[in-house]
């Protein structure tokens, strides 16, 4: 089995995708009902992991298409502790959906997986408490101890890498380092922010990402925005240094509308998939270290196969 853990591609001068909206495509394309948002549930019917299947493979076949390397990521952005009590699961029932949503990607990155195309394959991570909403704040060393076990139960999958996803506050990320560095394993951090371009808490960007660099002494392998439309937080990149350069995926949200906005809607905003991906391509002309781009709510096939049609050509033509 290939494994990137020790050097992950997607830190070279290349494009890798992701997938999408992977819940909102779910809920309101396939009809697929998932309370808490939470993907993990469909491993648990043969519909529902054949959906998931489905799902992937239409990314592999787009990365094929623009000759992009890919990120597989797991549907475990809920699968862990109080999200699995909530919904019914047991702590080992919970490490068992970890493993398998890992080994269900495996197949599907070997159709893919070249020295052209390499596919990565990374571990999600979801906040403890709401993602729009900081309503369940810890301290760095509880976040290390409530998210070491689905940590854990992800590399023990032989995941490459973890990527903690939709985190606003820099605590909650602080202490998922702490349990990645203890296992030894790659992490991405990826922040969601306000209309004002600032985390749900207030803070800003910049600051959350040099609190996280400062308290963990950079361990991080890379950053990322997710969760939000570029219209969002586009104008607080235009603040250069060091915690800019630090960014190097984006994955945004289809619609304009604001979190609040988002969780009152009944139907799914896919927005602009050719508006979407004109953003993205201003952003990769801004941000020098910008490699991994992919969506969040809102997003599918469309709007990836955009942004790679407008961005890979970008890519091949800075390589060296």
């Amino acid at each position: 089995m290939t494994s990137y853990r020790d050097a992950l591609p997607q830190l070279e001068r290349r494009l890798f995708l992701t997938d999408g909206g992977l819940e909102t495509t779910m809920i309101y394309q396939r009809g697929l009902e998932l309370p808490d948002f939470a993907s993990f549930q469909l491993l648990a019917t043969e519909e529902g992991e054949a959906a998931l299947e489905h799902y992937f493979r239409s990314f592999v076949a787009i990365a094929r298409k623009h000759g992009t390397g890919l990120i597989l990521e797991s549907a475990t952005w809920r699968a862990s502790a109080d999200w699995g009590e909530r919904l019914g699961y047991t702590a080992e029932a919970m490490a068992r959906v970890n493993r398998r949503a890992v080994e269900m990607l495996e197949p599907i990155r070997r159709e893919l997986d070249s020295v052209q195309t390499p596919c990565v394959v990374s571990g999600c991570l979801g906040p403890r408490g709401d993602g729009y909403v900081p309503n369940a704040l810890m301290s760095a060393e509880d976040a290390e101890r409530y998210h070491m076990p689905q940590a854990q139960a992800l590399a023990d999958a032989d995941v490459d890498m973890l990527c903690a996803m939709t985190l606003n506050y820099a605590e909650e990320a602080i202490g998922i380092a702490g349990a990645a560095a203890k296992i030894g394993i790659p992490l991405a951090i990826a922040f969601t922010v306000e209309t004002d371009a600032k985390l749900p808490t207030g803070q800003t960007l910049r600051g959350a990402i040099d609190q996280v660099e400062q308290a963990t002494g950079g361990s991080p392998a890379y950053y990322m925005i997710n969760c939000a439309h570029p219209s969002h937080f586009e104008p607080a990149l235009a603040e250069a240094g060091p915690w800019r350069d630090r960014i190097r995926g984006i994955r945004a949200n289809a619609s304009h509308r604001s979190h609040a906005e988002l969780n009152e809607s009944t139907e799914l905003d896919a927005g602009d998939p050719e508006g979407l991906a004109a953003d993205y391509e201003r952003l990769l002309r801004m941000l020098p270290q910008l490699t991994i781009l992919g969506g969040c709510c809102g997003t599918d096939e469309r709007h990836i196969d955009r942004i790679a049609a407008r961005c890979a050509p970008l890519l091949r033509s800075a390589r060296p």
